[in-house]
């Protein structure tokens, strides 16, 4: 098992990427907290682990607020003793022109996107700074941060700024033995994006991915596990595209 003995805090854990990354890491060893804003979701996804004979704790919080972010670490520790890793997975995506984008929607889209991961950052590190030990840390961004896209520029702007933070954080902590890195979803069928929840429009987005399928959330979770496991020891600041090869081109 690659995370024998490890303590994963993953936020955005009640769908999606974050609930795969809680089932994929349980299934390697790893006990799970996981952190979501929805109660009845992180409960469900809790229950999904300890049927697959995982640990895992449920942790309900605002991870956008930093008295959540501190009450939800101090949870982690009162669970499970220390915390090895933090996938910080918590995001949201809505649509408008940018010419009708409201501001409080482009408040709430940096809000957890990126001050999420900011606090969370903050929080994980300062706890492995004060106790010597080594940590993972790994951010979810997408291929928006990569690219535009009609409709998003706030979740765009957001997304690339994952990146730089995940390279600026990578910089600033390697001295610890913290490694922080990044992974750029594609398409990924979970409900953060109703255009994937609708078959149409989902098998439209399918032919433009050369692996012809839509993602998985395991498929985004391989990688997460990977960059927190001890063979990802060498990697910092760096970001992983895992969308089917969406991004090396669209094919004809």
């Amino acid at each position: 098992m690659r995370l024998k003995d490890k303590v994963a805090i993953i936020t955005g854990a009640g769908s999606g990427i974050g609930r795969g990354a809680c089932l994929r890491f349980a299934e390697e060893g790893a006990a799970v907290v996981a952190v979501d804003i929805v109660p009845q979701r992180v409960e469900e996804t809790v229950a999904l682990v300890t049927e697959a004979e995982g640990r895992a704790v449920p942790v309900v919080a605002d991870v956008s607020k930093s008295d959540d972010v501190q009450r939800l670490f101090a949870e982690a520790l009162s669970a499970f003793g220390s915390y090895d890793i933090l996938i910080n997975n918590a995001g949201i995506l809505t649509w408008a022109p940018l010419w009708e984008l409201e501001e409080d929607d482009w408040d709430r889209v940096m809000a957890v996107n990126v001050k999420s991961m900011f606090l969370c950052i903050k929080e994980a590190a300062r706890y492995w700074m004060r106790e010597k030990r080594p940590g993972k840390i790994v951010n979810t961004a997408s291929i928006s941060s990569e690219y535009a896209n009609l409709g998003n520029a706030h979740y765009s702007a957001s997304k690339g700024a994952v990146k730089m933070l995940s390279r600026a954080a990578a910089l600033e902590l390697a001295p610890y033995k913290i490694n922080v890195n990044c992974v750029g979803p594609g398409g990924v069928m979970t409900n953060i994006s109703p255009k994937l929840q609708d078959p149409a429009t989902a098998a439209e987005g399918a032919k433009l991915v050369p692996l012809g399928r839509n993602g998985e959330p395991r498929d985004i979770a391989n990688m997460m596990l990977f960059l927190a496991s001890d063979d990802a020891d060498w990697i910092t600041g760096q970001m992983y595209l895992v969308d089917g090869g969406r991004m090396i081109g669209i094919p004809t």
